[in-house]
């Protein structure tokens, strides 16, 4: 009789112990760190019990699990929007809020992305062009002169630096043009004359949108000139009289030299390090495409039309850029699923998309991040981070070799290291889950 009341009264507490087992701590998901929340497994073998205890204890499923995170201060006093999908099984697995429109910051350039591979491909590439108008002429010297203007034509290349200067540079050298009788020329017409974005704080370090770049800075013009003088290449306005009796000079460009980078190079840096500018150059490059010069409000139709493809019929969500930095654009935890299960469903997307994600522990913003445990080397997903705003969005595999798609938005935390510990303990129940 002893034996079986001792037995009775020890069962609550081994239920309450396999609850913290399954990662449920008594305390609030946000005075945890996101390493302790992984390592609840190590409690998981410490009780001793016969078969017949075990049979009785309930175990947690994935939404159970989730929802006692949100008893916390973090969800009590900020907004959070979740959403997780099962791929592979096609099935809903957690939701909450999904449908809250909130601030996505970073994570916006998911939806960049996709949308690029959906309208240009992944062959695309961002080219800077080098041409001439006017005519060359031999000299005694065996120096070639250009009655002309050099033309430097920009097409909002993120990556063009230094050994792409250096190359139109050489073109040059390789022709024997030594003396430039003309200007020296920059064609912006890309794109439209916005060099900052909609909604972007005047106190943020905001990209310069110029279509012609050098290093991510709008100096090509300066660098050009520069690097031309070094190499013994003399410009000048000032035309020798026996040369001004020269026929008219041709009006047509003539090319040179076309530096390129594949988008798949853009969208590695643009989405592991969360460049801004590498997105805002994405975002005018899907209407340049299109039209001539390109603008915001034709890439904004464009990423409409993808929404619309990857099955959101609603117009509940708004679009002010390409990288997130605007406090004007809103979308949901549902709607950034719909995108990534678009981009799972379309090779031509993800097979570009996926390898650009951050790996936790591994790289990008995600490094120092879920560096122990199932999340680690598996989790890919996009970061987010604004004043207020922390997301995290992408794709995980579970215990079962499921492929899951999920999003998780908080707004309005003063914490950024807190709804970052709660977003890493949702990915690490996804992970470490079986259904």
């Amino acid at each position: 009789m002893r034996k079986i009341l001792y037995t009775f009264l020890l069962f609550p507490i081994l239920a309450s112990s396999q609850r913290i087992g399954n990662g449920i701590g008594v305390a609030p998901a946000d005075s945890i760190s996101a390493d302790s929340i992984q390592n609840d497994s190590i409690l998981d073998d410490s009780l001793s019990c016969d078969s017949t205890c075990f049979d009785s204890i309930p175990v947690l499923s994935v939404k159970d699990r989730i929802e006692r995170l949100l008893d916390s201060e973090l969800i009590k006093t900020s907004q959070a929007g979740i959403m997780a999908y099962d791929l592979t099984s096609d099935s809903l697995l957690f939701a909450y809020n999904e449908r809250q429109t909130l601030r996505p910051a970073s994570t916006m350039k998911l939806l960049t992305a996709i949308t690029a591979l959906d309208h240009l491909g992944g062959d695309y590439q961002f080219s800077t062009w080098l041409k001439y108008r006017g005519e060359i002429t031999d000299t005694p010297e065996e120096a070639r002169l250009l009655l002309g203007d050099l033309i430097v034509k920009g097409g909002m290349d993120p990556k063009f630096g230094s050994d792409d200067m250096r190359a139109f540079v050489e073109t040059l050298q390789k022709m024997r043009i030594d003396t430039i009788y003309g200007s020296v020329i920059a064609d912006r017409s890309f794109k439209d004359t916005l060099l900052l974005g909609e909604g972007w704080c005047w106190d943020d370090k905001n990209p310069v949108l110029s279509p012609l770049l050098w290093n991510k800075k709008d100096l090509f013009l300066e660098r050009f000139q520069e690097q031309m003088a070094a190499a013994g290449i003399v410009v000048s306005d000032s035309i020798p009289m026996t040369l001004l009796t020269k026929s008219d000079r041709p009006t047509f460009t003539t090319l040179l030299c076309t530096r390129h980078h594949t988008i798949e190079q853009v969208l590695v840096k643009m989405m592991k390090e969360s460049d801004n500018l590498f997105a805002e150059a994405v975002f005018y490059n899907i209407s340049a495409n299109a039209m001539r010069p390109a603008t915001a409000r034709l890439s904004k139709k464009k990423m409409e039309e993808t929404i619309r493809r990857a099955g959101i019929t609603h117009s509940n969500y708004r679009i002010a850029d390409g990288s997130g930095l605007s406090l004007y654009n809103y979308q949901s935890a549902e709607m950034q699923v719909a995108l990534l299960k678009y981009a799972y469903r379309n090779s031509n997307i993800f097979e570009s998309l996926y390898p650009s994600l951050p790996i936790a522990g591994i790289d990008g913003t995600l490094k120092k991040r879920m560096r122990k445990g199932p999340c680690l080397n598996n989790v890919r997903a996009k970061t987010g981070t604004l004043t207020g705003v922390s997301s995290l969005a992408g794709y995980l595999t579970n215990r079962s070799g499921h492929l899951i798609a999920f999003s998780i938005i908080n707004q309005g935390v003063l914490r950024a290291s807190k709804a970052k510990a709660f977003q890493d303990a949702i990915c690490n129940i996804l992970a470490k889950s079986k259904e």
